[in-house]
């Protein structure tokens, strides 16, 4: 049995009774499309990107997070009447995208500033390498598949507490050094997920 991380491994072995030697963990590898795009930080207004607006995606949480930031929130994907309302209400400046292609997706990574990715549930979090990759900084979730993937290269938070989730964000925009050591950490980790790699396993 092949599972795409350690997390979705302990997962199954809830639910069914296998030798654990018999499920073998082989990473999601990212892209060749995707390298290195080097950009000065918008500490004034950064973009922060946001991918997906399925539940387990976090977009409310994520809107109460920042509500309070001077921020542009970029949002891939179909956003509800109850997504607009709440962006509204909030006073957040957002743009939403959707049916991108490939390229125009990874034109998101380049142009943003950071990624807020704190997300309830990944079995990987694909998202997480794409932006190491490119080298953004990364706040992503301290549960599941999101700390495993991540490596040392994102700030970690509790998705279901707004706090956590702010201070993350702000630990970013506020402070270069802990920015340059993300985007550092996270392009090497971002190695590890290369397709030659994963795919001669």
């Amino acid at each position: 049995i092949i599972v795409i991380s350690e997390s979705t491994k302990q997962q199954l072995l809830n639910y069914i009774k296998c030798d654990p030697n018999k499920i073998k963990v082989i990473h999601c590898n990212v892209s060749d499309d995707f390298i290195f795009f080097p950009k000065s930080f918008n500490s004034e207004r950064p973009r922060i990107l946001h991918i997906g607006t399925g539940d387990n995606k976090n977009l409310k949480m994520h809107i109460q997070a920042i509500k309070n930031i001077t921020c542009d929130l970029i949002i891939i994907g179909k956003l509800s009447d109850e997504d607009i309302h709440n962006l509204k209400n909030n006073n957040i400046s957002y743009e939403s995208h959707t049916n991108l292609s490939s390229k125009q997706i990874i034109e998101q990574y380049v142009y943003c500033d950071l990624l807020l990715f704190a997300s309830t549930y990944e079995g990987f979090g694909m998202p997480i390498i794409e932006a190491q990759k490119v080298g953004r900084p990364v706040v992503t979730s301290d549960l599941l598949s999101m700390p495993e993937v991540s490596g040392d290269g994102a700030i970690l938070v509790d998705p279901f507490n707004v706090e956590s989730i702010r201070s993350g964000v702000k630990m970013i925009i506020d402070n270069k050094n802990i920015r340059d050591k993300l985007i550092k950490e996270g392009i090497e980790n971002s190695k590890k997920f290369n397709s030659k790699d994963i795919s001669s396993k």
